[in-house]
């Protein structure tokens, strides 16, 4: 792990940045995206770049299930808000939070991953160390999968939402092993309330307990975190 411990999210997002216009000119034809806030930044950063992504590929991490593709909620919705609308992929792949037949929909999505491998992974990182929407006890064998959201999930969630009770409970996303498929993986993290989850994950034991842990194993991750999430780090 290449870990780059950065003042702020502000020089966070320009290192991240770098990381990802580096893949970009190395040839990477497949973007795994991410939502939340913790790419924001960087998105900012890749709109205002002459980055031209209409010969590459993107799939996300996940989608809210129930949620449909112009509720302002979505990740569809997110990602053409952050990125797409300036920045247009020749085909960007995202779940379909409406689908009817949940396994249909899974196998659906897991054959996109067969079929463009990803090359570039960016990651956010919940508190409680979930990457994607996979949650503490998924088996770092899984593939794509509808998942029921941890309370801290929807904790962490809510302020998204005008209330609570709107904060979906399911979502579909790409398993562990989905992630770890990817040649190169970028995880991004800012403040303290991920810095224990920082700490499990780089330094703690590989357990699905901590489902970003699994990183250790991966060849090629670099992690960038501002001086709140690496707090732990040198204790």
């Amino acid at each position: 792990m290449d870990i780059k411990i950065v003042k702020n999210q502000e020089e966070g997002a320009k290192v991240a940045f770098e990381v990802f216009k580096k893949a970009y000119e190395n040839g990477a034809k497949v973007f795994g995206l991410a939502t939340g806030s913790s790419p924001l930044g960087l998105y900012e950063k890749i709109r205002q770049s002459s980055l031209d992504f209409s010969d590459r590929v993107s799939v996300n991490l996940d989608e809210y299930a129930g949620l449909s593709s112009e509720d302002e909620h979505s990740y569809h919705y997110f990602m053409n808000e952050q990125l797409f609308a300036a920045k247009p992929f020749s085909k960007s792949y995202l779940p379909d939070g409406l689908a009817e037949d949940i396994d249909a929909e899974v196998e659906r999505y897991e054959k996109i991953l067969q079929d463009n491998p990803v090359d570039f992974q960016l990651l956010g990182i919940g508190s409680n160390a979930h990457i994607g929407f996979n949650e503490p006890g998924t088996p770092f064998t899984q593939r794509t999968h509808k998942v029921a959201l941890a309370q801290a999930t929807i904790e962490a969630n809510k302020r998204f939402f005008e209330r609570e009770e709107d904060v979906p409970r399911y979502a579909y996303s790409m398993g562990l092993q989905s992630i770890m498929d990817a040649k190169q993986i970028l995880l991004i993290a800012f403040g303290e309330k991920k810095a224990k989850a920082i700490l499990n994950t780089v330094k703690g034991d590989v357990t699905t307990d901590v489902p970003a842990s699994i990183l250790q194993k991966h060849p090629n991750v670099t992690i960038i975190v501002d001086e709140a999430a690496a707090a732990l780090l040198n204790r």
